[in-house]
Order: structure tokens, then C-alpha cells, then sequence
């Protein structure tokens, strides 16, 4: 059984930062692309960042040289470092994870249980 469980949410004021992380552990064979999404009051989720494997990255544009996304492989960790924080970045961050849980097993997509994340003006 797969998990991923993030932390690091909380209420920082604008302009503020934090530092969300998710690990995910259980029965893992190999982990391609991990991300950070989020989801507000009233609206659809959305994509934030994701990165590959290789390190390579795609950033929102509603983020962009505000967040950076990051990996450790071998703690098959992900992170999002976020900057300048502004209210309307208020919502639930949920990260997932696209791996496969053994050799000839399919890519299947994990969600974490989500952090909320709070910017106050």
C-alpha cells in the first residue's frame, strides 16, 4: 500500500513563506512525476508544479518565480517552497505522486490527504 502525507501547511501573513513536503512510502517500485496541486473554496482543483524524475519542471503561471518545486529521490520526497505568499494562494495543497508499485505494474496516480495553507491580508 502506497501513501504520501504532506506538512508543512499553515497561516503565514502575505508576503510570508512556507515549506510543504510529502513523503511517500509504502510498496514502491519507482516514482516518475510527483506534484503539488491545490484547490480553494467554490473552485476546480488546480496544477501548481510538477517535476519529473529527472528534475525537470513545470510551473503555474500564477506562481511562477514565487514557488519552486523540488525532489529527493531517495527519500522519495517532494517539496514546494512558496514565496511572497499572496491571499488568493489561500486553499487546500494536495500533492501526488505518478509511480508504479513493481515491475510490470501500470503508472497509477496517488494523492495525498491534502494541507491547507492560509494567507491572511
Amino acid at each position: 500500500q502506497v501513501q504520501l502525507v504532506e506538512s508543512g501547511g499553515g497561516l503565514v501573513q502575505a508576503g510570508g513563506s512556507l515549506r510543504l513536503s510529502c513523503a511517500a512510502s509504502g510498496s514502491i517500485f519507482s516514482i516518475n512525476h510527483m506534484g503539488w496541486y491545490r484547490q480553494a473554496p467554490g473552485k476546480q482543483r488546480e496544477l501548481v508544479a510538477t517535476i519529473t524524475s529527472g528534475g525537470s519542471t513545470n510551473v503555474a503561471d500564477s506562481v511562477k518565480g514565487r514557488f519552486t518545486i523540488s525532489r529527493d529521490n531517495v527519500k522519495n520526497t517532494v517539496y514546494l517552497q512558496m514565496s511572497s505568499l499572496k491571499p488568493e494562494d489561500t486553499a487546500v495543497y494536495y500533492c501526488a505522486a505518478n509511480l508504479v508499485v513493481s515491475d510490470f505494474a501500470i503508472p497509477y496516480d496517488y494523492w495525498g490527504q491534502g494541507t491547507q495553507v492560509t494567507v491572511s491580508s
